[in-house]
């Protein structure tokens, strides 16, 4: 799939400063691809685009088609007529608080009084008006799964938000004939969709025209509390009330002694075999019409996966169960086929995949990164390789052990993605000063590779990245600060208030001239 080298910066739009709290896909999302060109890198890779929960996850959703409406710009509202200046000054945090981290609670509370506004507007516009045509094509073109999206976000609001197998306004059939008092809620989910695809389009065209291909990420397991499960019941292990009969997530791990409990319901695959992975085909597909690629997170689960019992306290008491391996990934590769071929009915779909590069990616391999971190065999290498899916390769994980004994970066298989480190990370310097610096040992044998100054340590990271044989490399735009533990995107395992989980965001005018021309510089260098 990487036939050329290449290079890019990993952040999610939340990060990007707004005045509104959170980041978003208005203006200062096209500065930083402007500044992302003009560094010379052709790759930006993002988390999950869809619904995060209220801690900020975007792994934890309510939807795996829907995009986040947090991520929808006051701004560009307000160029289309919908807000105005005055009503986004209103919503706008103190500029004291300008740089600080996502509050989500607050960004929700002051955004979500825009959204709403914007949205009744454009109901209240003429029907002759150019936006209501391009709502009403927008809400032709996905109703396979954007009625059911809003019908499950105005009954679980009508429940209080509760989970859906204790709703007293419960549907036992999707879609499901909506009581009138909710039918305006459910035209705002619509409308607030529609904002959001017409959002990114735009700015991935932007995107497009600077050259720069757009990395995804599909989270392989989804909330229990989505309308993916409450509409696709029979496809996971649920009980006859839907509650989860056993629960995902991963044995301990350098991340977690007792490891993960994810708590996401399992699939039962012989289902959706049975289905022909009609889901898992929609899913992809609909992930491509946002992005070009896509990183499959926890790859490991598609070949076996760690079952734990619902109920459990944590992931300790579990089991492995063989996954679907090549039934699935055959699947969808004969899915994606399908639409380059112009067959898309006979994997039950109505929706057109983008004509970027996706007839050659085929060629070679599915347009899917697969998240290989962590236990494993030799059986999911195997499985990837027949796909020929490119794997990952943290330098956090490699430095210092034993895998460099025998390995240069140099020698990395040009099919694979490397990274300093990932979302799920601590920042390259906050790595190396608690994890190396105090530790001798570790610190001699990192030498062999990098010079060690502190001062420069999370260039020296990315120089060794983009030195390596990898066809593509990535870095974090945290490295590309230096900044330190402080600004760590996610610590896997921990969760609740006492986190900053996801809420790092950088100040305006951090993007220098400098840095730009140094990553250029390194870029040209090294091959990219």
């Amino acid at each position: 799939m990487l036939t050329e080298r290449a290079s890019g910066i990993l952040v999610h739009p939340t990060s990007f400063p707004t005045r509104f709290g959170i980041g978003d896909l208005g203006p200062s999302a096209d500065e930083f691809l402007e500044w992302l060109a003009a560094a010379g890198q052709r790759c930006w890779q993002v988390l999950p685009l869809c619904p995060a929960d209220a801690g900020g996850s975007p792994y934890q959703s309510a939807s795996s088609f829907a995009g986040n409406p947090l991520l929808i710009s006051p701004e560009l509202l307000a160029r289309d007529g919908l807000l105005t200046e005055a009503e986004l000054n209103e919503a706008a945090v103190p500029e004291s608080e300008f740089a600080l981290r996502v509050d989500f609670q607050q960004a929700s509370t002051r955004k979500r009084r825009l959204l709403e506004r914007a949205a009744q507007r454009l109901r209240d516009l003429p029907a002759t008006h150019p936006l209501h045509g391009e709502l009403l094509q927008f809400v032709d073109q996905h109703r396979d799964w954007l009625e059911g999206h809003a019908q499950f976000m105005a009954a679980s609001e009508a429940n209080g938000g509760a989970s859906w197998p204790t709703w007293s306004i419960a549907a036992t059939q999707v879609p499901f004939t909506i009581p009138p008092e909710l039918s305006d809620r459910v035209a705002v989910h619509l409308t607030l969709q529609f904002f959001f695809f017409r959002q990114w389009q735009r700015l991935r065209d932007r995107a497009r025209q600077l050259g720069i291909q757009i990395i995804g990420d599909i989270p392989i397991y989804v909330s229990h509390d989505s309308a993916d499960v409450w509409a696709n019941r029979s496809l996971f292990q649920l009980d006859e009330r839907g509650r989860s009969t056993r629960v995902a997530g991963v044995p301990p791990d350098y991340f977690a002694a007792t490891g993960q409990l994810w708590n996401n319901p399992l699939y039962d695959w012989a289902a959706m075999e049975r289905d022909g992975y009609r889901w898992w085909i929609h899913r992809l597909r609909a992930s491509l019409q946002l992005v070009d690629f896509v990183r499959l997170d926890h790859f490991r689960g598609f070949e076996a996966f760690w079952s734990v019992a619902a109920g459990e306290p944590t992931a300790m008491n579990g089991e492995w169960v063989p996954g679907p391996k090549d039934s699935l990934l055959t699947s969808l590769r004969t899915g994606l086929e399908c639409d380059r071929d112009g067959m898309r009915g006979s994997v039950d779909s109505r929706q057109p995949l983008p004509t970027n590069d996706l007839n050659d990616s085929l060629d070679r391999g599915l347009p899917i990164i697969a998240e290989d971190l962590g236990m494993i065999t030799e059986e999911v290498h195997a499985l990837r390789r027949r796909h020929k899916l490119p794997g990952m390769k943290v330098l956090q994980f490699m430095l210092p052990g034993e895998a460099w004994d025998n390995t240069r970066v140099e020698d990395f298989e040009p099919n694979s993605v490397v990274y300093t480190g990932t979302h799920d990370n601590d920042t390259s310097l906050g790595w190396f000063r608690a994890d190396v610096l105090p530790h001798h040992e570790k610190l001699d044998r990192l030498r062999r590779y990098v010079p060690c100054d502190e001062s420069r340590f999370a260039w020296e990271f990315i120089e060794f990245a983009w030195r390596s044989g990898s066809n593509i490399a990535i870095a974090p735009l945290q490295d590309v600060f230096s900044l330190d533990s402080s600004a760590r995107m996610n610590k896997p395992g921990t969760s609740g208030n006492t986190t900053t989980n996801w809420q790092w965001r950088y100040s305006p005018g951090m993007l220098t001239d400098d840095l730009k021309v140094r990553l250029a510089e390194l870029t040209r260098t090294s091959g990219r």
